[in-house]
């Protein structure tokens, strides 16, 4: 790259995480000269150092406990060993064939590739900078989708053994204990794949219940099976600070008007993620951003200056993927003349806990707050033929209907395979299907997916597999 080197395109698109390259190539698809520009890594936190990288651990977790745990299917297993090593060589591997297969798309796509960092010199110019120099984009349009990063706390800044989410899904062994400030999304998933590897681990979580405040019917098999597994949980739990020692760190904090030590090997800080809104040079060409560094976008993710666009964790809305990868394809659509816009009715919502969380749509509760008069059916994994078979019987699925019509509006399932089972409801409450629809529709036999037929036969007041 030389210094102060021109170039112009229709689209650039500042960030390669799953909302900006699926933004890149949906732009591309639709005609325009794209230019994506990414300061680290194709694939974006979600590839590299979030969703992926820690399912790919959850699974190893998985397999290690299940190991343990098989005399209920009549087989003895002597000694099970863990080489962490290759457990993160597993990881990697996973991580490196799919951000080398976001690279082969982009280029596929006739996406131009800009590695460095964006920053905006006016509304239709980005400055990038990389050790190789200093380029100059000119643009008609642009796309930001520079992500979000953990939130640090100055009590408990980050170091050796003070780690965020990307520490932890990087440790180059398996801790003795770890400490988890944080009982949301990220923190109950780390929290579960060292406990599944023997881990002593402790949750500090300041609000009432993990998760939250999900369904308590949901976050209390949660926490059964945490404890199970040695798990310690303490909520309003006020963390006052951490020191940090050359083998430890000790952790001070409050319960019920008591102050409170601990030590571990570790101490996860997972208190939320914090928009990368900062430093680019958006407010200086007039975008507007609130003080949570938030960007205010309209329908079609369109910021206050008419040819910028913001998508993913920058912009309002629960912080997901798929949300992103969703919000990429209405911004180049607008851009490209088309009357796409965002509608946030169905945004399925996945916790890898044990067993799995999935949710999508109004709850009850939400519901009455719009003024819809719903109604909820429920059924067991506990009495399904393929749940039992796999020894996997805890958890349920809730169906949230229209009262007056039976039209689906929401739908939460915890139990093994939760995350591909929400696709059905969620597909449901996208069509505007029915509990009868869902009820009719013929699901093969023994299969997780029959639950939902059940609970939409429940809803109807005709359920066969339990006793009305």
């Amino acid at each position: 790259m030389n210094t102060n080197e021109l170039h112009s395109t229709d689209t650039i698109v500042i960030g390669a995480g799953p909302g900006g390259y699926v933004a890149a190539i949906r732009a591309a698809q639709l005609g325009q000269k794209v230019t994506i520009v990414e300061k680290e890594n194709l694939g974006g936190v979600c590839l590299n150092v979030g969703c992926i990288p820690s399912k790919a651990l959850i699974t190893a977790s998985h397999h290690f406990h299940q190991a343990q745990n098989l005399d209920a299917f009549g087989i003895s297993v002597h000694k099970v060993e863990v080489d962490f090593s290759k457990v993160q060589a597993f990881k990697d591997g996973v991580v490196k064939k799919l951000t080398g297969g976001v690279g082969t798309l982009l280029k596929g796509n006739k996406v131009e590739i800009e590695k460095g960092t964006a920053t905006f010199a006016d509304a239709n110019t980005v400055k990038i900078s990389s050790s190789e120099g200093e380029k100059t984009i000119r643009f008609k349009h642009a796309i930001v989708a520079t992500g979000s990063r953990p939130v640090e706390l100055p009590t408990m800044k980050f170091s050796n053994r003070i780690i965020d989410s990307t520490g932890a899904l990087n440790l180059k062994e398996i801790p003795k204990s770890l400490v988890v400030v944080g009982g949301g999304v990220i923190g109950i998933e780390l929290a579960g794949v060292y406990a599944n590897f023997g881990t002593k681990v402790t949750i500090l979580e300041g609000q009432s219940d993990l998760l939250g405040g999900m369904d308590s019917q949901i976050t209390s098999i949660v926490k059964r099976n945490m404890k199970k597994k040695g798990v310690e949980i303490f909520t309003k739990a006020f963390v006052k600070g951490a020191k940090e020692a050359d083998q430890a760190v000790e952790v001070t904090f409050e319960i019920n008007g008591e102050e409170k030590t601990l030590q571990a090997d570790y101490l996860l800080v997972s208190v939320g993620r914090k928009p990368n809104t900062d430093q680019i040079g958006l407010q200086e060409i007039g975008v507007e951003i609130d003080l949570k560094g938030i960007i205010k976008t309209d329908k079609q993710c369109r910021t206050s200056v008419q040819n910028v666009y913001a998508i993913g964790d920058i912009v309002a809305g629960p912080q997901l993927a798929h949300k992103a990868s969703y919000e990429g394809k209405v911004a180049a659509e607008a851009i490209a003349g088309e009357k796409a816009v965002v509608d946030y009715t169905c945004i399925p919502a996945v916790v890898f806990s044990e067993p799995e969380i999935a949710v999508v749509g109004l709850t009850e509760e939400s519901a009455k707050e719009k003024g819809i008069d719903a109604k909820s059916a429920k059924f067991p994994f506990a009495v399904n033929g393929r749940a039992i078979a796999l020894n996997q019987t805890e958890g349920f699925v809730k169906l949230i209907t229209r009262q007056d019509n039976g039209v689906v509006i929401g739908g939460q399932i915890i139990g093994p395979s939760a995350s591909d089972m929400i696709a059905e409801l969620s597909l449901a409450i996208e069509a505007g299907l029915t509990a009868e629809d869902l009820a009719l529709t013929i699901h093969a036999h023994p299969t997780l997916g029959e639950i939902v037929m059940e609970t939409a036969e429940v809803e109807l007041g005709h359920p066969i597999h339990i006793v009305k």
